[in-house]
């Protein structure tokens, strides 16, 4: 029993670290900014339409959700980090949508078996620690014949490099937690799923980012706005040496990643994985 206490106080505590992750800096504008069209991607690929009950997973300010009500959709946005939703519902008002927010740990989520027509989760759920937990949450909301969309970035895309790029400075890992990119191999994403769904389709693609005049630019914006890497930055404030590091390694990053050659400044290609399927029956 105190075993088991300690566990559930254990995974209280990386949640509620999860939830300050990601309410500093400015996460809805960094979405609304550089990856604005995403969410549209994956709630079109899920055929999302009216008449349509959907759960957005990790909805953060609505990427997927706001579109997915705007298709006529009846939608629920949750998310572990409520403090995101403010931006969220302001978006949704200024373009018309109506939707439901509500607080909801991906992996125990607070709702009924079969509830939903469309499961879907954009750059979200990928970032819930259990990826089996998870999983299995986004199958059992989802009715059989159902459809469950992801969108996630690759490990060997410039988001998953990234992640690897920051790693060696940041905090070591909860034991029994997998990192986030994992979600966007097509491979580990089946695993996870089984054969709980059929129908499977798994595509690469890429989204162009060409906001930023500078690789050091990028950095920068990184640095202030995306929760995960101002906590590997707080994780190192003591000790200069590697926050100038981590500096040169963030700017090498876009650096050797530029598409731009420092022409018409930094343009870089995020890859991602786009996968659907159907909840057997």
């Amino acid at each position: 029993m105190a075993t088991q206490h300690s566990a559930i106080e254990a995974d209280r505590a990386l949640k509620a670290r999860h939830r300050a992750m990601w309410a500093q800096g400015d996460y809805p504008s960094l979405a609304a900014e550089l990856i604005p069209g995403l969410g549209a991607v994956l709630v079109e690929a899920c055929g999302v339409g009216p008449g349509r009950r959907v759960l957005d997973v990790g909805a953060g300010s609505g990427n997927a959700a706001v579109p997915a009500a705007l298709a006529g959709a009846d939608v629920v946005a949750s998310d572990l980090t409520p403090e995101l939703f403010d931006a969220g519902r302001r978006a949704a008002e200024r373009q018309g949508a109506r939707l439901t927010w509500q607080e909801a740990d991906a992996e125990a989520l607070p709702f009924g078996d079969a509830e939903f027509d469309t499961v879907l989760s954009c750059v979200g759920v990928m970032f819930a620690p259990h990826h089996q937990r998870a999983a299995d949450e986004l199958v059992r909301v989802c009715r059989p014949g159902g459809t469950v969309g992801l969108l996630n970035w690759t490990p060997q895309g410039f988001i998953g490099r990234m992640f690897a790029t920051m790693k060696p400075y940041a905090p070591p890992p909860p034991p029994g937690t997998q990192p986030p990119p994992l979600w966007g191999e097509e491979e580990h994403v089946r695993a996870l799923l089984g054969d709980r769904v059929t129908d499977v389709r798994a595509e690469r693609r890429t989204v162009r980012v060409d906001r930023f005049p500078t690789p050091e630019a990028f950095r920068d914006y990184f640095k202030e706005r995306y929760g995960p890497t101002i906590t590997v930055y707080k994780n190192i404030a003591g000790e200069p040496g590697r926050v100038a590091a981590l500096d040169r390694d963030l700017a090498d990053l876009a650096r050797d990643s530029d598409l731009g050659a420092g022409e018409a400044g930094t343009v870089l290609e995020w890859e991602y994985l786009l996968f659907t399927a159907h909840r057997a029956a």
